[in-house]
């Protein structure tokens, strides 16, 4: 397990966020648990935690691995510059969800989308 920091730093912003924080954004954005990154990567789910809020700093090497996980390289990981959001593509979590709604029988899945879509219309109003 790595050492805690000695020094009392605060965490590094990158940007509007820290480093924890991107970390976690992007977990999410790809549709992951912590416990699905930490498999990836090789190491408990507690550390993905601790990473993710900043208890832990990533070294080199697990930055590396953090950004092979997360299908990204480590520029995009550690970059400064504010991350655009990748608004237009679907999570792995709502592809895996469209995914089982395809098995569905075709009155199923008729019904989940009307479930669907007047749920979107409330929310429009």
């Amino acid at each position: 397990m790595p050492k805690r920091p000695t020094l009392k730093l605060p965490p590094l912003k990158l940007g509007d966020e820290s480093l924890g924080a991107r970390v976690a954004r992007l977990r999410k954005e790809r549709g992951l648990t912590q416990v699905e990154l930490a498999e990836r990567i090789g190491i408990l789910q507690a550390m993905v935690s601790n990473y993710e809020h900043d208890r832990l700093r990533l070294s080199a090497e697990m930055a590396m691995r953090f950004a092979q996980a997360l299908g990204i390289n480590v520029e995009e990981l550690l970059s400064t510059k504010a991350a655009p959001h990748p608004m237009h593509k679907p999570s792995r979590r709502l592809m895996r969800r469209l995914e089982q709604l395809q098995k569905l029988p075709p009155r199923k899945q008729e019904f989940v989308l009307q479930a669907l879509d007047s749920l979107l219309k409330a929310q429009a109003l």
